[in-house]
């Protein structure tokens, strides 16, 4: 990287790090993207910790706000973390190349060695051209279940019931909507088409009488720390 495109980077990194030393052994270097509180990047540094997962370490944690409660969490854990200023572009930018946001993100990536990229909250989608750099490198967790194959609006649950497949933002408020009694999460392979990549692994989960989206969602999040965790394991 030339000193010019370091410059050029609208980002602050707020730890220090040595990525270009060289491993002793080598491990499955994860670059964790966040937006938030961080609790699943909390999850997944406790099963590193714990030995859950062995021959895992976070290389890169990188955040699109400076409010974001994952920071703190990735400092306190004394792991590299860098603060990306998000600038919106126009929506057909994202059918031919990578944005410059996509393009620093590239950058660091490949500058400390991230195998795979964990998107822990990640609220911003991500281009095709930036998808194809890192084909099958890209996880994501969803609120909702998702058909194994990641196409399809049907969803058949361990009884047999079909339900839809809620994809988007605030799938547990859809799920409550719709009135179905069971939803889930699902770790998939982030591809072009939004939440439709291949399921990596899942969970049902029952909705229960007088459940509210923030109430849905608190148990959804615990599935879904330990469905990423489930799912780097099958990935290593």
């Amino acid at each position: 990287m030339s000193k010019e495109q370091a410059e050029s980077f609208a980002w602050k990194v707020m730890n220090e790090s040595t990525p270009g030393k060289p491993a002793p052994e080598h491990k499955l270097r994860l670059g964790v993207l966040i937006s938030g509180s961080g609790t699943n990047l909390q999850a997944i540094i406790d099963a590193i910790a714990d030995g859950t997962l062995p021959g895992v370490e976070i290389a890169l944690v990188i955040s699109n706000s400076a409010q974001a409660a994952g920071i703190q969490r990735a400092l306190n854990h004394r792991l590299p973390v860098i603060y990306l200023p998000w600038r919106k572009f126009p929506r057909d930018a994202f059918l031919r190349e990578m944005t410059p946001n996509e393009a620093q993100i590239a950058g660091l990536l490949q500058f400390f060695r991230v195998d795979l990229v964990v998107l822990a909250g990640w609220m911003r989608i991500l281009s095709a051209p930036f998808l194809e750099r890192f084909n099958r490198r890209v996880i994501n967790i969803h609120p909702a279940l998702l058909p194994r194959e990641g196409a399809g609006e049907i969803y058949i649950l361990s009884n047999g019931e079909q339900i839809p497949v809620f994809r988007g933002m605030h799938a547990a408020q859809m799920a409550l909507d719709a009135g179905i009694s069971i939803t889930g999460s699902s770790v998939h392979y982030v591809t072009p088409v939004v939440d439709a990549g291949p399921v990596i692994c899942q969970q049902e989960v029952a909705i229960e009488p007088g459940d509210t989206e923030d109430s849905l969602q608190e148990r959804l999040k615990l599935v879904e720390h330990k469905l990423i965790v489930e799912a780097i394991k099958q990935l290593l």
